[in-house]
């Protein structure tokens, strides 16, 4: 036994060898690009390897520092040897000074950076070099910092710009960074707290996300048509505006509203308006929370045609999914979901079928139904006119009882159906 686990390590140390011979015989220039893929520390710990390996490390084009101390970092800038550097990510939870902060960005931007990644648990001055960096083309700030309202920002090169959790001086902080960067692409900002008025403006941005937690009334505007990719959710206590979107491609969009004293018609207006805006999307998914409840006759007015949308995930109740229906003539692939557990009123059908049922809609889905009356009349609706239904997907509530389930599903298979080649299956909530 004690030879046979003696032969067993043996190979064991072999097959290792035989590894770090194989990566030894590539070129310096290939082994510095797989170290780069590695956080710094494991970067240098392979100088151990051998004499060849010795300095590679100080020339990969990237540093990766997770939580070092400031020594270390200091240290391994001081004996870097690449001249140029490509990526720097600082993630670094110890409290450091304004100065050192600096040292290290500038440390970067004198080495053309081109993404620049930094994240602190304290918020702390951020170094004006920062925002006059001509070669950043990826910029990420989480948890640190204050934007600046004024002074210079010159960013020409920026094409990617992540904010989280990062505090803004004043409502002017935003437009006055975006106004620096003539050919950003990409936006990403998550809880702002702080913000009254957010205002996104940009002729080139064609990727947005926004997460915006309301304390207090606030106010979004977006200015940014070449958008082809939008993604909200915000808690916003007055309304939200938008330009044009006809670049847009697909959207993304969780609305709340907490407010208990809002006007329900002006907010209904704000809520149609722009969700009107988004005519043009090809994939929609739409949340509307419980505490959204549009008024009935500006529903009922609501005219806005989704020519182009063919997908459709839909968190609301039954009269919207209604209206959406009946504005979307090319619509193929639906989920809906009700957003309330409260009984709804009964939902009118449209007084002409909708077209996107006579032609288009292929696929359906409903998740957590109850076996309410208005909703059973809204998939006996669809399943009647629906001429080239494929699939209907009923997800029934985990609460509902056996013998109500069974009722319920009975009757659902009795439905007239529109089209002979509709399947419908039943699967329970959770499964």
């Amino acid at each position: 036994m004690e030879i046979k686990t003696e032969q067993q390590s043996r190979k064991r140390r072999n097959r290792s060898h035989v590894g770090i011979d194989r990566l030894s015989s590539l070129p310096d220039t290939v082994l510095r690009q797989i170290l780069s893929f590695l956080p710094t520390k494991s970067s240098v710990r392979t100088s151990i390897l051998g004499q060849r390996w010795r300095h590679l490390w100080a020339y990969v084009p990237n540093l990766d520092f997770d939580n070092e101390n400031q020594e270390t970092i200091n240290r391994v800038m001081l004996l870097r040897k690449e001249q140029t550097l490509h990526t720097f990510l600082l993630y670094h939870k110890i409290n450091c000074s304004p100065y050192q902060l600096e040292t290290w960005v500038t440390f970067a931007i004198v080495r053309n950076v081109q993404t620049l990644h930094l994240y602190f648990l304290s918020q702390i001055a951020l170094p004006r070099c920062l925002f006059t960096c001509e070669t950043l083309v990826d910029l990420t700030l989480d948890s640190c910092g204050v934007v600046p309202s004024s002074g210079a920002v010159r960013l020409p090169r920026l094409k990617t710009l992540h904010l989280s959790f990062v505090q803004f001086e004043a409502d002017e902080s935003l437009p006055h960074l975006i106004s620096g960067c003539p050919v950003l692409e990409e936006l990403v900002m998550e809880f702002l707290l702080d913000m009254v008025h957010c205002c996104i403006s940009s002729p080139t941005i064609k990727w947005l996300v926004f997460n915006l937690v309301a304390d207090g009334r606030k106010r979004v505007e977006l200015n940014t048509p070449a958008l082809a990719f939008l993604e909200i959710s915000d808690s916003f206590s007055e309304h939200i505006i938008s330009g044009a979107l006809n670049s847009l491609i697909d959207a993304d969009i969780e609305l709340h509203n907490y407010d208990k004293e809002r006007d329900d018609v002006l907010h209904s207006q704000t809520v149609l308006e722009f969700v009107g805006r988004l005519c043009n999307v090809k994939r929609l998914k739409l949340h509307l929370a419980y505490d959204i409840s549009i008024v009935d006759s500006l529903l009922s007015a609501w005219t806005v045609s989704f020519r182009n949308l063919t997908e459709l995930k839909l968190v609301a109740d039954y009269r919207f999914l209604l209206k959406m229906l009946e504005n979307a003539d090319n619509l193929e692939v639906l989920t809906f979901t009700k957003y309330s557990d409260e009984i709804e009123p009964r939902a009118e059908p449209p007084q002409q079928v909708p077209m996107c049922l006579l032609s288009r809609l292929r696929t359906v889905e409903f998740g957590c139904i109850e076996g309410h009356t208005h909703e059973l009349e809204v998939i006996r609706y669809i399943l009647r006119y629906s001429k080239v239904l494929e699939r209907m997907k009923i997800v029934y509530d985990y609460c509902i009882g056996s013998e109500e389930k069974i009722n319920m599903l009975q009757e659902i298979s009795l439905f007239r159906r529109g089209s002979t080649s509709c399947e419908v299956a039943f699967v329970r909530y959770g499964l």
